[in-house]
C-alpha cells in the first residue's frame, strides 16, 4: 500500500504524503498559500484563518493548515468562496492592526522613496547604501535633493518635537558623496530582453523611465529637441540651484546603464510620429509643459519686454540673456516665479517686483525661496493683479496694478482673490515676466488624444494612451505641469506597466495597502529637542551677483547628526512583514469594520525584546513557540475578548537570563510586533 497521495491544488497536480496537510503539500510544491499563524516547529493553531481552501464538491471551506487531504482530492485558495474569507479575516485583522507600515514622509513622497531607510544609513555613514536605497525608486538624488520642495519634510513627525529633518538636503548629500567615491552605485541590469522602448523627452520623467525600463533589460533611446538632456532641470532651474555639471554625471550614470541618448530630436521636424512609434515595441511621451502661460491683460501682446517665465529661464540657461532693463515685474508666486525674480537680479536688474494676487501665506513658492528672494533685494507686492501693460513706443513701460482682496475660498480651498473696486497702483518697468503657468505643445503628436484642457489624456493606473503601445506620463498629461518628484514618480511606475506590456500582459500600477497611524495618538513628548541643522550658504552680497551653488552642502559631521534626528516612524519590519503582504494580496478595505480595539502599548519587559501590542495580531506563534520549542512558557494570552495581550511573566533570573538570549519568538512573529533590541 502506497505511503504518497496525489492531490490537486490551484490546478496543479501535488503529491505527498499520508498524513501531511494541504498546506505543507503546497509549500514543498512551490504553491503559496497565505498563512500567518503556521510554522513547522510548533503544532497546528489555525488562528488566522487566512490558509482557507475550498475543495471541489465539499459543502465547507477548510484550513489548509489543519487539514489532512484524501488522495484524489481537488482543492483551491484562489476560488471566490476562500478569496473572499481571506478578505474578511484581513479587515478584521487590519481594523484592530496600529502601527506605521512606512514613515510618512515616504507616504507623502510622490515618487514613493524609502525617506526612513535611506536617513538611517546616512546616520550609520553608509552613503552608498542609502544611494541604493533612493535609487530604487529615482535615479537622479543629487539634482533632486537639491531642487525637490520635499513635500516628505510636510509630513515629517519631527516636527512635532521641533522641526522636520532636512530629508531633501541629506539626498544630495549621500549621492554627492557617492558620485565623488570613484565607484558609484549603479544597479545591475537584467540580461538584454530584445525588446525595444522609444522615450520621446529628456527631462526627469524620460530619464526615469529609461532608467528603470534599462535595468528590465530593454533597449531604450531617449530622444529629445533641446541640445543636451535634462528637461526643466536643466533648461527651468538656474545653476545657482543646480549646477548642471551635477546634472550631467547622474545622465552619465543613467547612459552608463546602455540607454541610447539623442538630442536636437524633434517629432514632426525630424520624423513624423507615426513613423517614430513603429520603429519601437513601446513607445512613452513624456514631453513636459514648455509653452509659458500668459497673463491675460491688455498690452501683454505684440508688446517687446514681455516674457514667459520658462522662456526666461530657457534663454538664460542656453547663454541667450534677454535684455530685461533695470525695472522688472515678476507675475506669480510659485516656485518658477521665485526663480524668475532671483535670475533676474543675477542678471543685472536693480528694482525686481513680484506681483501676487493673493497674499504671501497664499504663495504656493516654498518659503525659503521667498526668504531667500528677499535677501536678494526683490519686493514683494502682494494682494495686486495686472489690470494692463502699458507700452512707449511699443516697448514696456509701465504694468497698472488692481489692487485685490480675499474673498471666499475658492476650488482650490485658498481665499479666492477678487478686485478693489477703483483701486489701482501703477509702476514703472522695463519687462514683465509672467511666471503664472505652463501648458503643454502636443504639436506633432497627431492621434493622440487630448482632454479638454488640451492635455495628453493618459489612464491613470496604466499609462497607456488612445494609441496602442504608446505611453505617457508627466507634465504632459492629465493634471499639467506639476513638480519633478511628481514626474519622476510617475515615470518609475510607468516603467513597470511598460514592462508589463512587454511581456506579453499589461498589469496597472495598483498602490499598495498600508497601516497608518494618527500623529495625534503619538506621545512626542518622550523625545528630547534637537534642533535642525541649517544648510550653509553664500551671503546673499556674494550670491546675487552670480550663479554659483548658493548652497554649500553639509558636511560630515553635520549630515551623520541630522539624520539621527529621525524618528523612524514606520515598521523596522515591513519588508518581511508577512501580514502587509497578505493584505495587499486582495483588494481589502478595513475601515468598514468598526468596534472596540484591543489594547496599545509598548513594552520592553523581556530585556531584549520590545514588544508593540499595537501591531500584535494574537497569532499565538510567540507563545507557541516559547513553550513547544523552548519549553519555558514565558508568555501567555492575558485577558478576554479584544481586551487581550500577550505578555510575558518572570519568575527569576534565570528566566530573564533565557529570554536574553533566546529570541525565538521574535524571529517568528508575522509582524513587526516583536523587535530584537540587545
Amino acid at each position: 500500500m502506497s505511503d504518497t497521495i496525489k492531490i490537486t491544488i490551484n490546478g496543479i497536480e501535488c503529491e505527498g504524503a499520508k498524513g501531511e496537510t494541504i498546506l505543507s503539500i503546497a509549500t514543498r510544491n512551490g504553491i503559496e498559500i497565505p498563512n500567518l499563524c503556521h510554522n513547522e516547529e510548533v503544532k497546528v493553531y489555525g488562528a488566522c484563518s487566512l490558509c482557507v481552501v475550498e475543495g471541489e464538491g465539499m459543502p465547507k471551506l477548510m484550513r489548509a493548515c489543519a487539514t489532512i487531504p484524501q488522495d484524489g482530492w481537488k482543492v483551491s485558495s484562489e476560488t471566490p468562496r476562500a478569496k473572499q474569507s481571506r478578505k474578511i479575516a484581513l479587515e478584521l485583522l487590519m481594523c484592530d492592526h496600529e502601527g506605521d507600515c512606512k514613515g510618512p514622509c515616504s507616504l507623502e513622497c510622490p515618487a514613493g522613496t524609502d525617506c526612513q531607510a535611506y536617513v538611517k544609513q546616512i546616520a550609520l555613514g553608509n552613503d552608498k547604501e542609502a544611494v541604493r536605497i533612493i535609487k530604487e525608486k529615482l535615479p537622479l538624488p543629487a539634482s533632486i535633493g537639491r531642487v525637490c520642495p520635499h513635500p516628505c519634510e510636510t509630513k515629517c513627525r519631527r516636527q512635532h518635537v521641533e522641526e522636520p529633518i532636512s530629508i531633501a538636503f541629506l539626498k544630495y548629500f549621500a549621492a554627492d558623496n557617492d558620485l565623488k567615491s570613484g565607484d558609484t552605485f549603479r544597479p545591475e541590469v537584467a540580461a538584454p530582453t530584445g525588446k525595444t522602448v522609444g522615450i520621446i523627452g529628456g527631462g526627469p520623467a524620460g530619464l526615469t523611465a529609461a532608467y528603470f525600463l534599462a535595468v528590465k533589460g530593454h533597449k531604450v533611446t531617449v530622444f529629445d529637441a533641446m541640445p543636451k538632456m535634462g528637461g526643466m532641470l536643466r533648461y527651468g532651474i538656474p545653476e545657482y540651484r543646480l549646477p548642471k555639471a551635477v546634472l550631467d554625471r547622474e545622465i552619465a550614470e543613467i547612459e552608463a546603464l546602455g540607454v541610447e541618448l539623442k538630442n536636437d530630436y524633434r517629432i514632426g521636424r525630424d520624423i513624423s510620429y507615426a513613423d517614430f512609434k513603429a520603429q519601437f515595441d513601446a513607445t512613452l511621451i513624456a514631453i513636459g509643459a514648455w509653452t509659458s502661460s500668459g497673463v491675460g491683460c491688455p498690452g501683454e501682446k505684440d508688446t517687446e519686454g514681455v516674457f514667459g517665465g520658462i522662456d526666461f529661464l530657457r534663454a538664460v540657461s542656453l547663454g541667450n540673456r534677454p535684455e530685461i532693463g533695470d525695472s522688472v515685474v515678476i507675475v506669480g508666486g510659485g516656485n518658477t516665479a521665485m526663480d524668475a525674480c532671483r535670475t533676474a537680479v543675477r542678471v543685472g536688474a536693480k528694482n525686481v517686483y513680484v506681483v501676487y494676487r493673493r497674499t504671501e501665506a497664499e504663495m504656493p513658492a516654498e518659503q525659503v525661496e521667498i526668504d531667500e528672494a528677499r535677501e536678494e533685494g526683490v519686493e514683494f507686492k502682494f494682494l495686486r493683479n495686472p489690470a494692463e501693460i502699458i507700452s512707449e513706443n511699443g516697448h514696456v513701460a509701465k504694468v497698472k496694478l488692481q489692487v485685490m482682496e480675499l474673498g471666499e475660498p475658492d476650488a482650490s480651498g485658498r481665499r479666492a482673490p477678487v478686485p478693489v473696486e477703483d483701486e489701482f497702483e501703477t509702476i514703472e518697468v522695463s519687462s514683465v515676466i509672467a511666471a503664472i503657468g505652463q501648458k503643454v505643445n502636443p504639436a506633432g503628436f497627431e492621434g493622440v488624444e487630448l482632454n479638454k484642457k488640451g492635455i495628453i489624456a493618459a489612464d491613470e493606473a496604466t499609462f497607456r494612451t488612445s494609441e496602442e503601445g504608446v505611453f505617457a506620463v508627466g507634465d504632459a498629461t492629465n493634471k499639467g505641469a506639476g513638480i519633478a518628484i511628481a514626474a519622476i514618480g510617475e515615470a518609475n511606475k510607468a516603467a513597470g506597466v511598460i514592462d508589463s506590456y512587454l511581456n506579453g500582459e499589461i498589469i496597472p500600477y495598483k498602490a499598495p495597502f498600508v497601516s497608518k497611524r494618527e500623529a495625534e495618538d503619538i506621545d512626542f513628548t518622550i523625545y528630547d529637542k534637537r534642533s535642525r541643522i541649517r544648510m550653509p550658504q553664500l551671503s546673499p552680497e556674494e550670491r546675487k551677483t552670480n550663479f554659483k551653488e548658493v548652497n554649500l552642502g553639509f558636511d560630515e559631521k553635520e549630515a551623520r547628526e541630522e539624520a539621527k534626528r529621525c524618528l523612524e516612524c514606520g515598521c523596522w519590519d515591513y519588508d518581511d512583514c508577512r501580514l502587509i503582504k497578505a493584505a495587499n494580496s486582495c483588494d481589502i478595505c478595513p475601515s468598514r469594520l468598526k468596534g472596540e480595539k484591543h489594547s496599545r502599548f509598548v513594552e520592553q519587559k523581556l530585556v531584549s525584546i520590545e514588544r508593540d501590542q499595537g501591531k500584535c495580531i494574537l497569532c499565538g506563534l510567540c507563545v507557541r513557540v516559547c513553550d513547544e520549542v523552548v519549553g519555558k512558557g514565558l508568555l501567555d494570552f492575558v485577558g478576554r475578548g479584544f481586551g487581550t495581550v500577550i505578555k510575558p511573566e518572570f519568575n527569576s533570573p534565570e528566566m530573564i537570563a533565557v529570554c536574553k538570549d533566546c529570541h525565538k519568538c521574535a524571529e517568528m512573529c508575522p509582524t513587526g510586533a516583536l523587535k530584537i533590541i540587545g
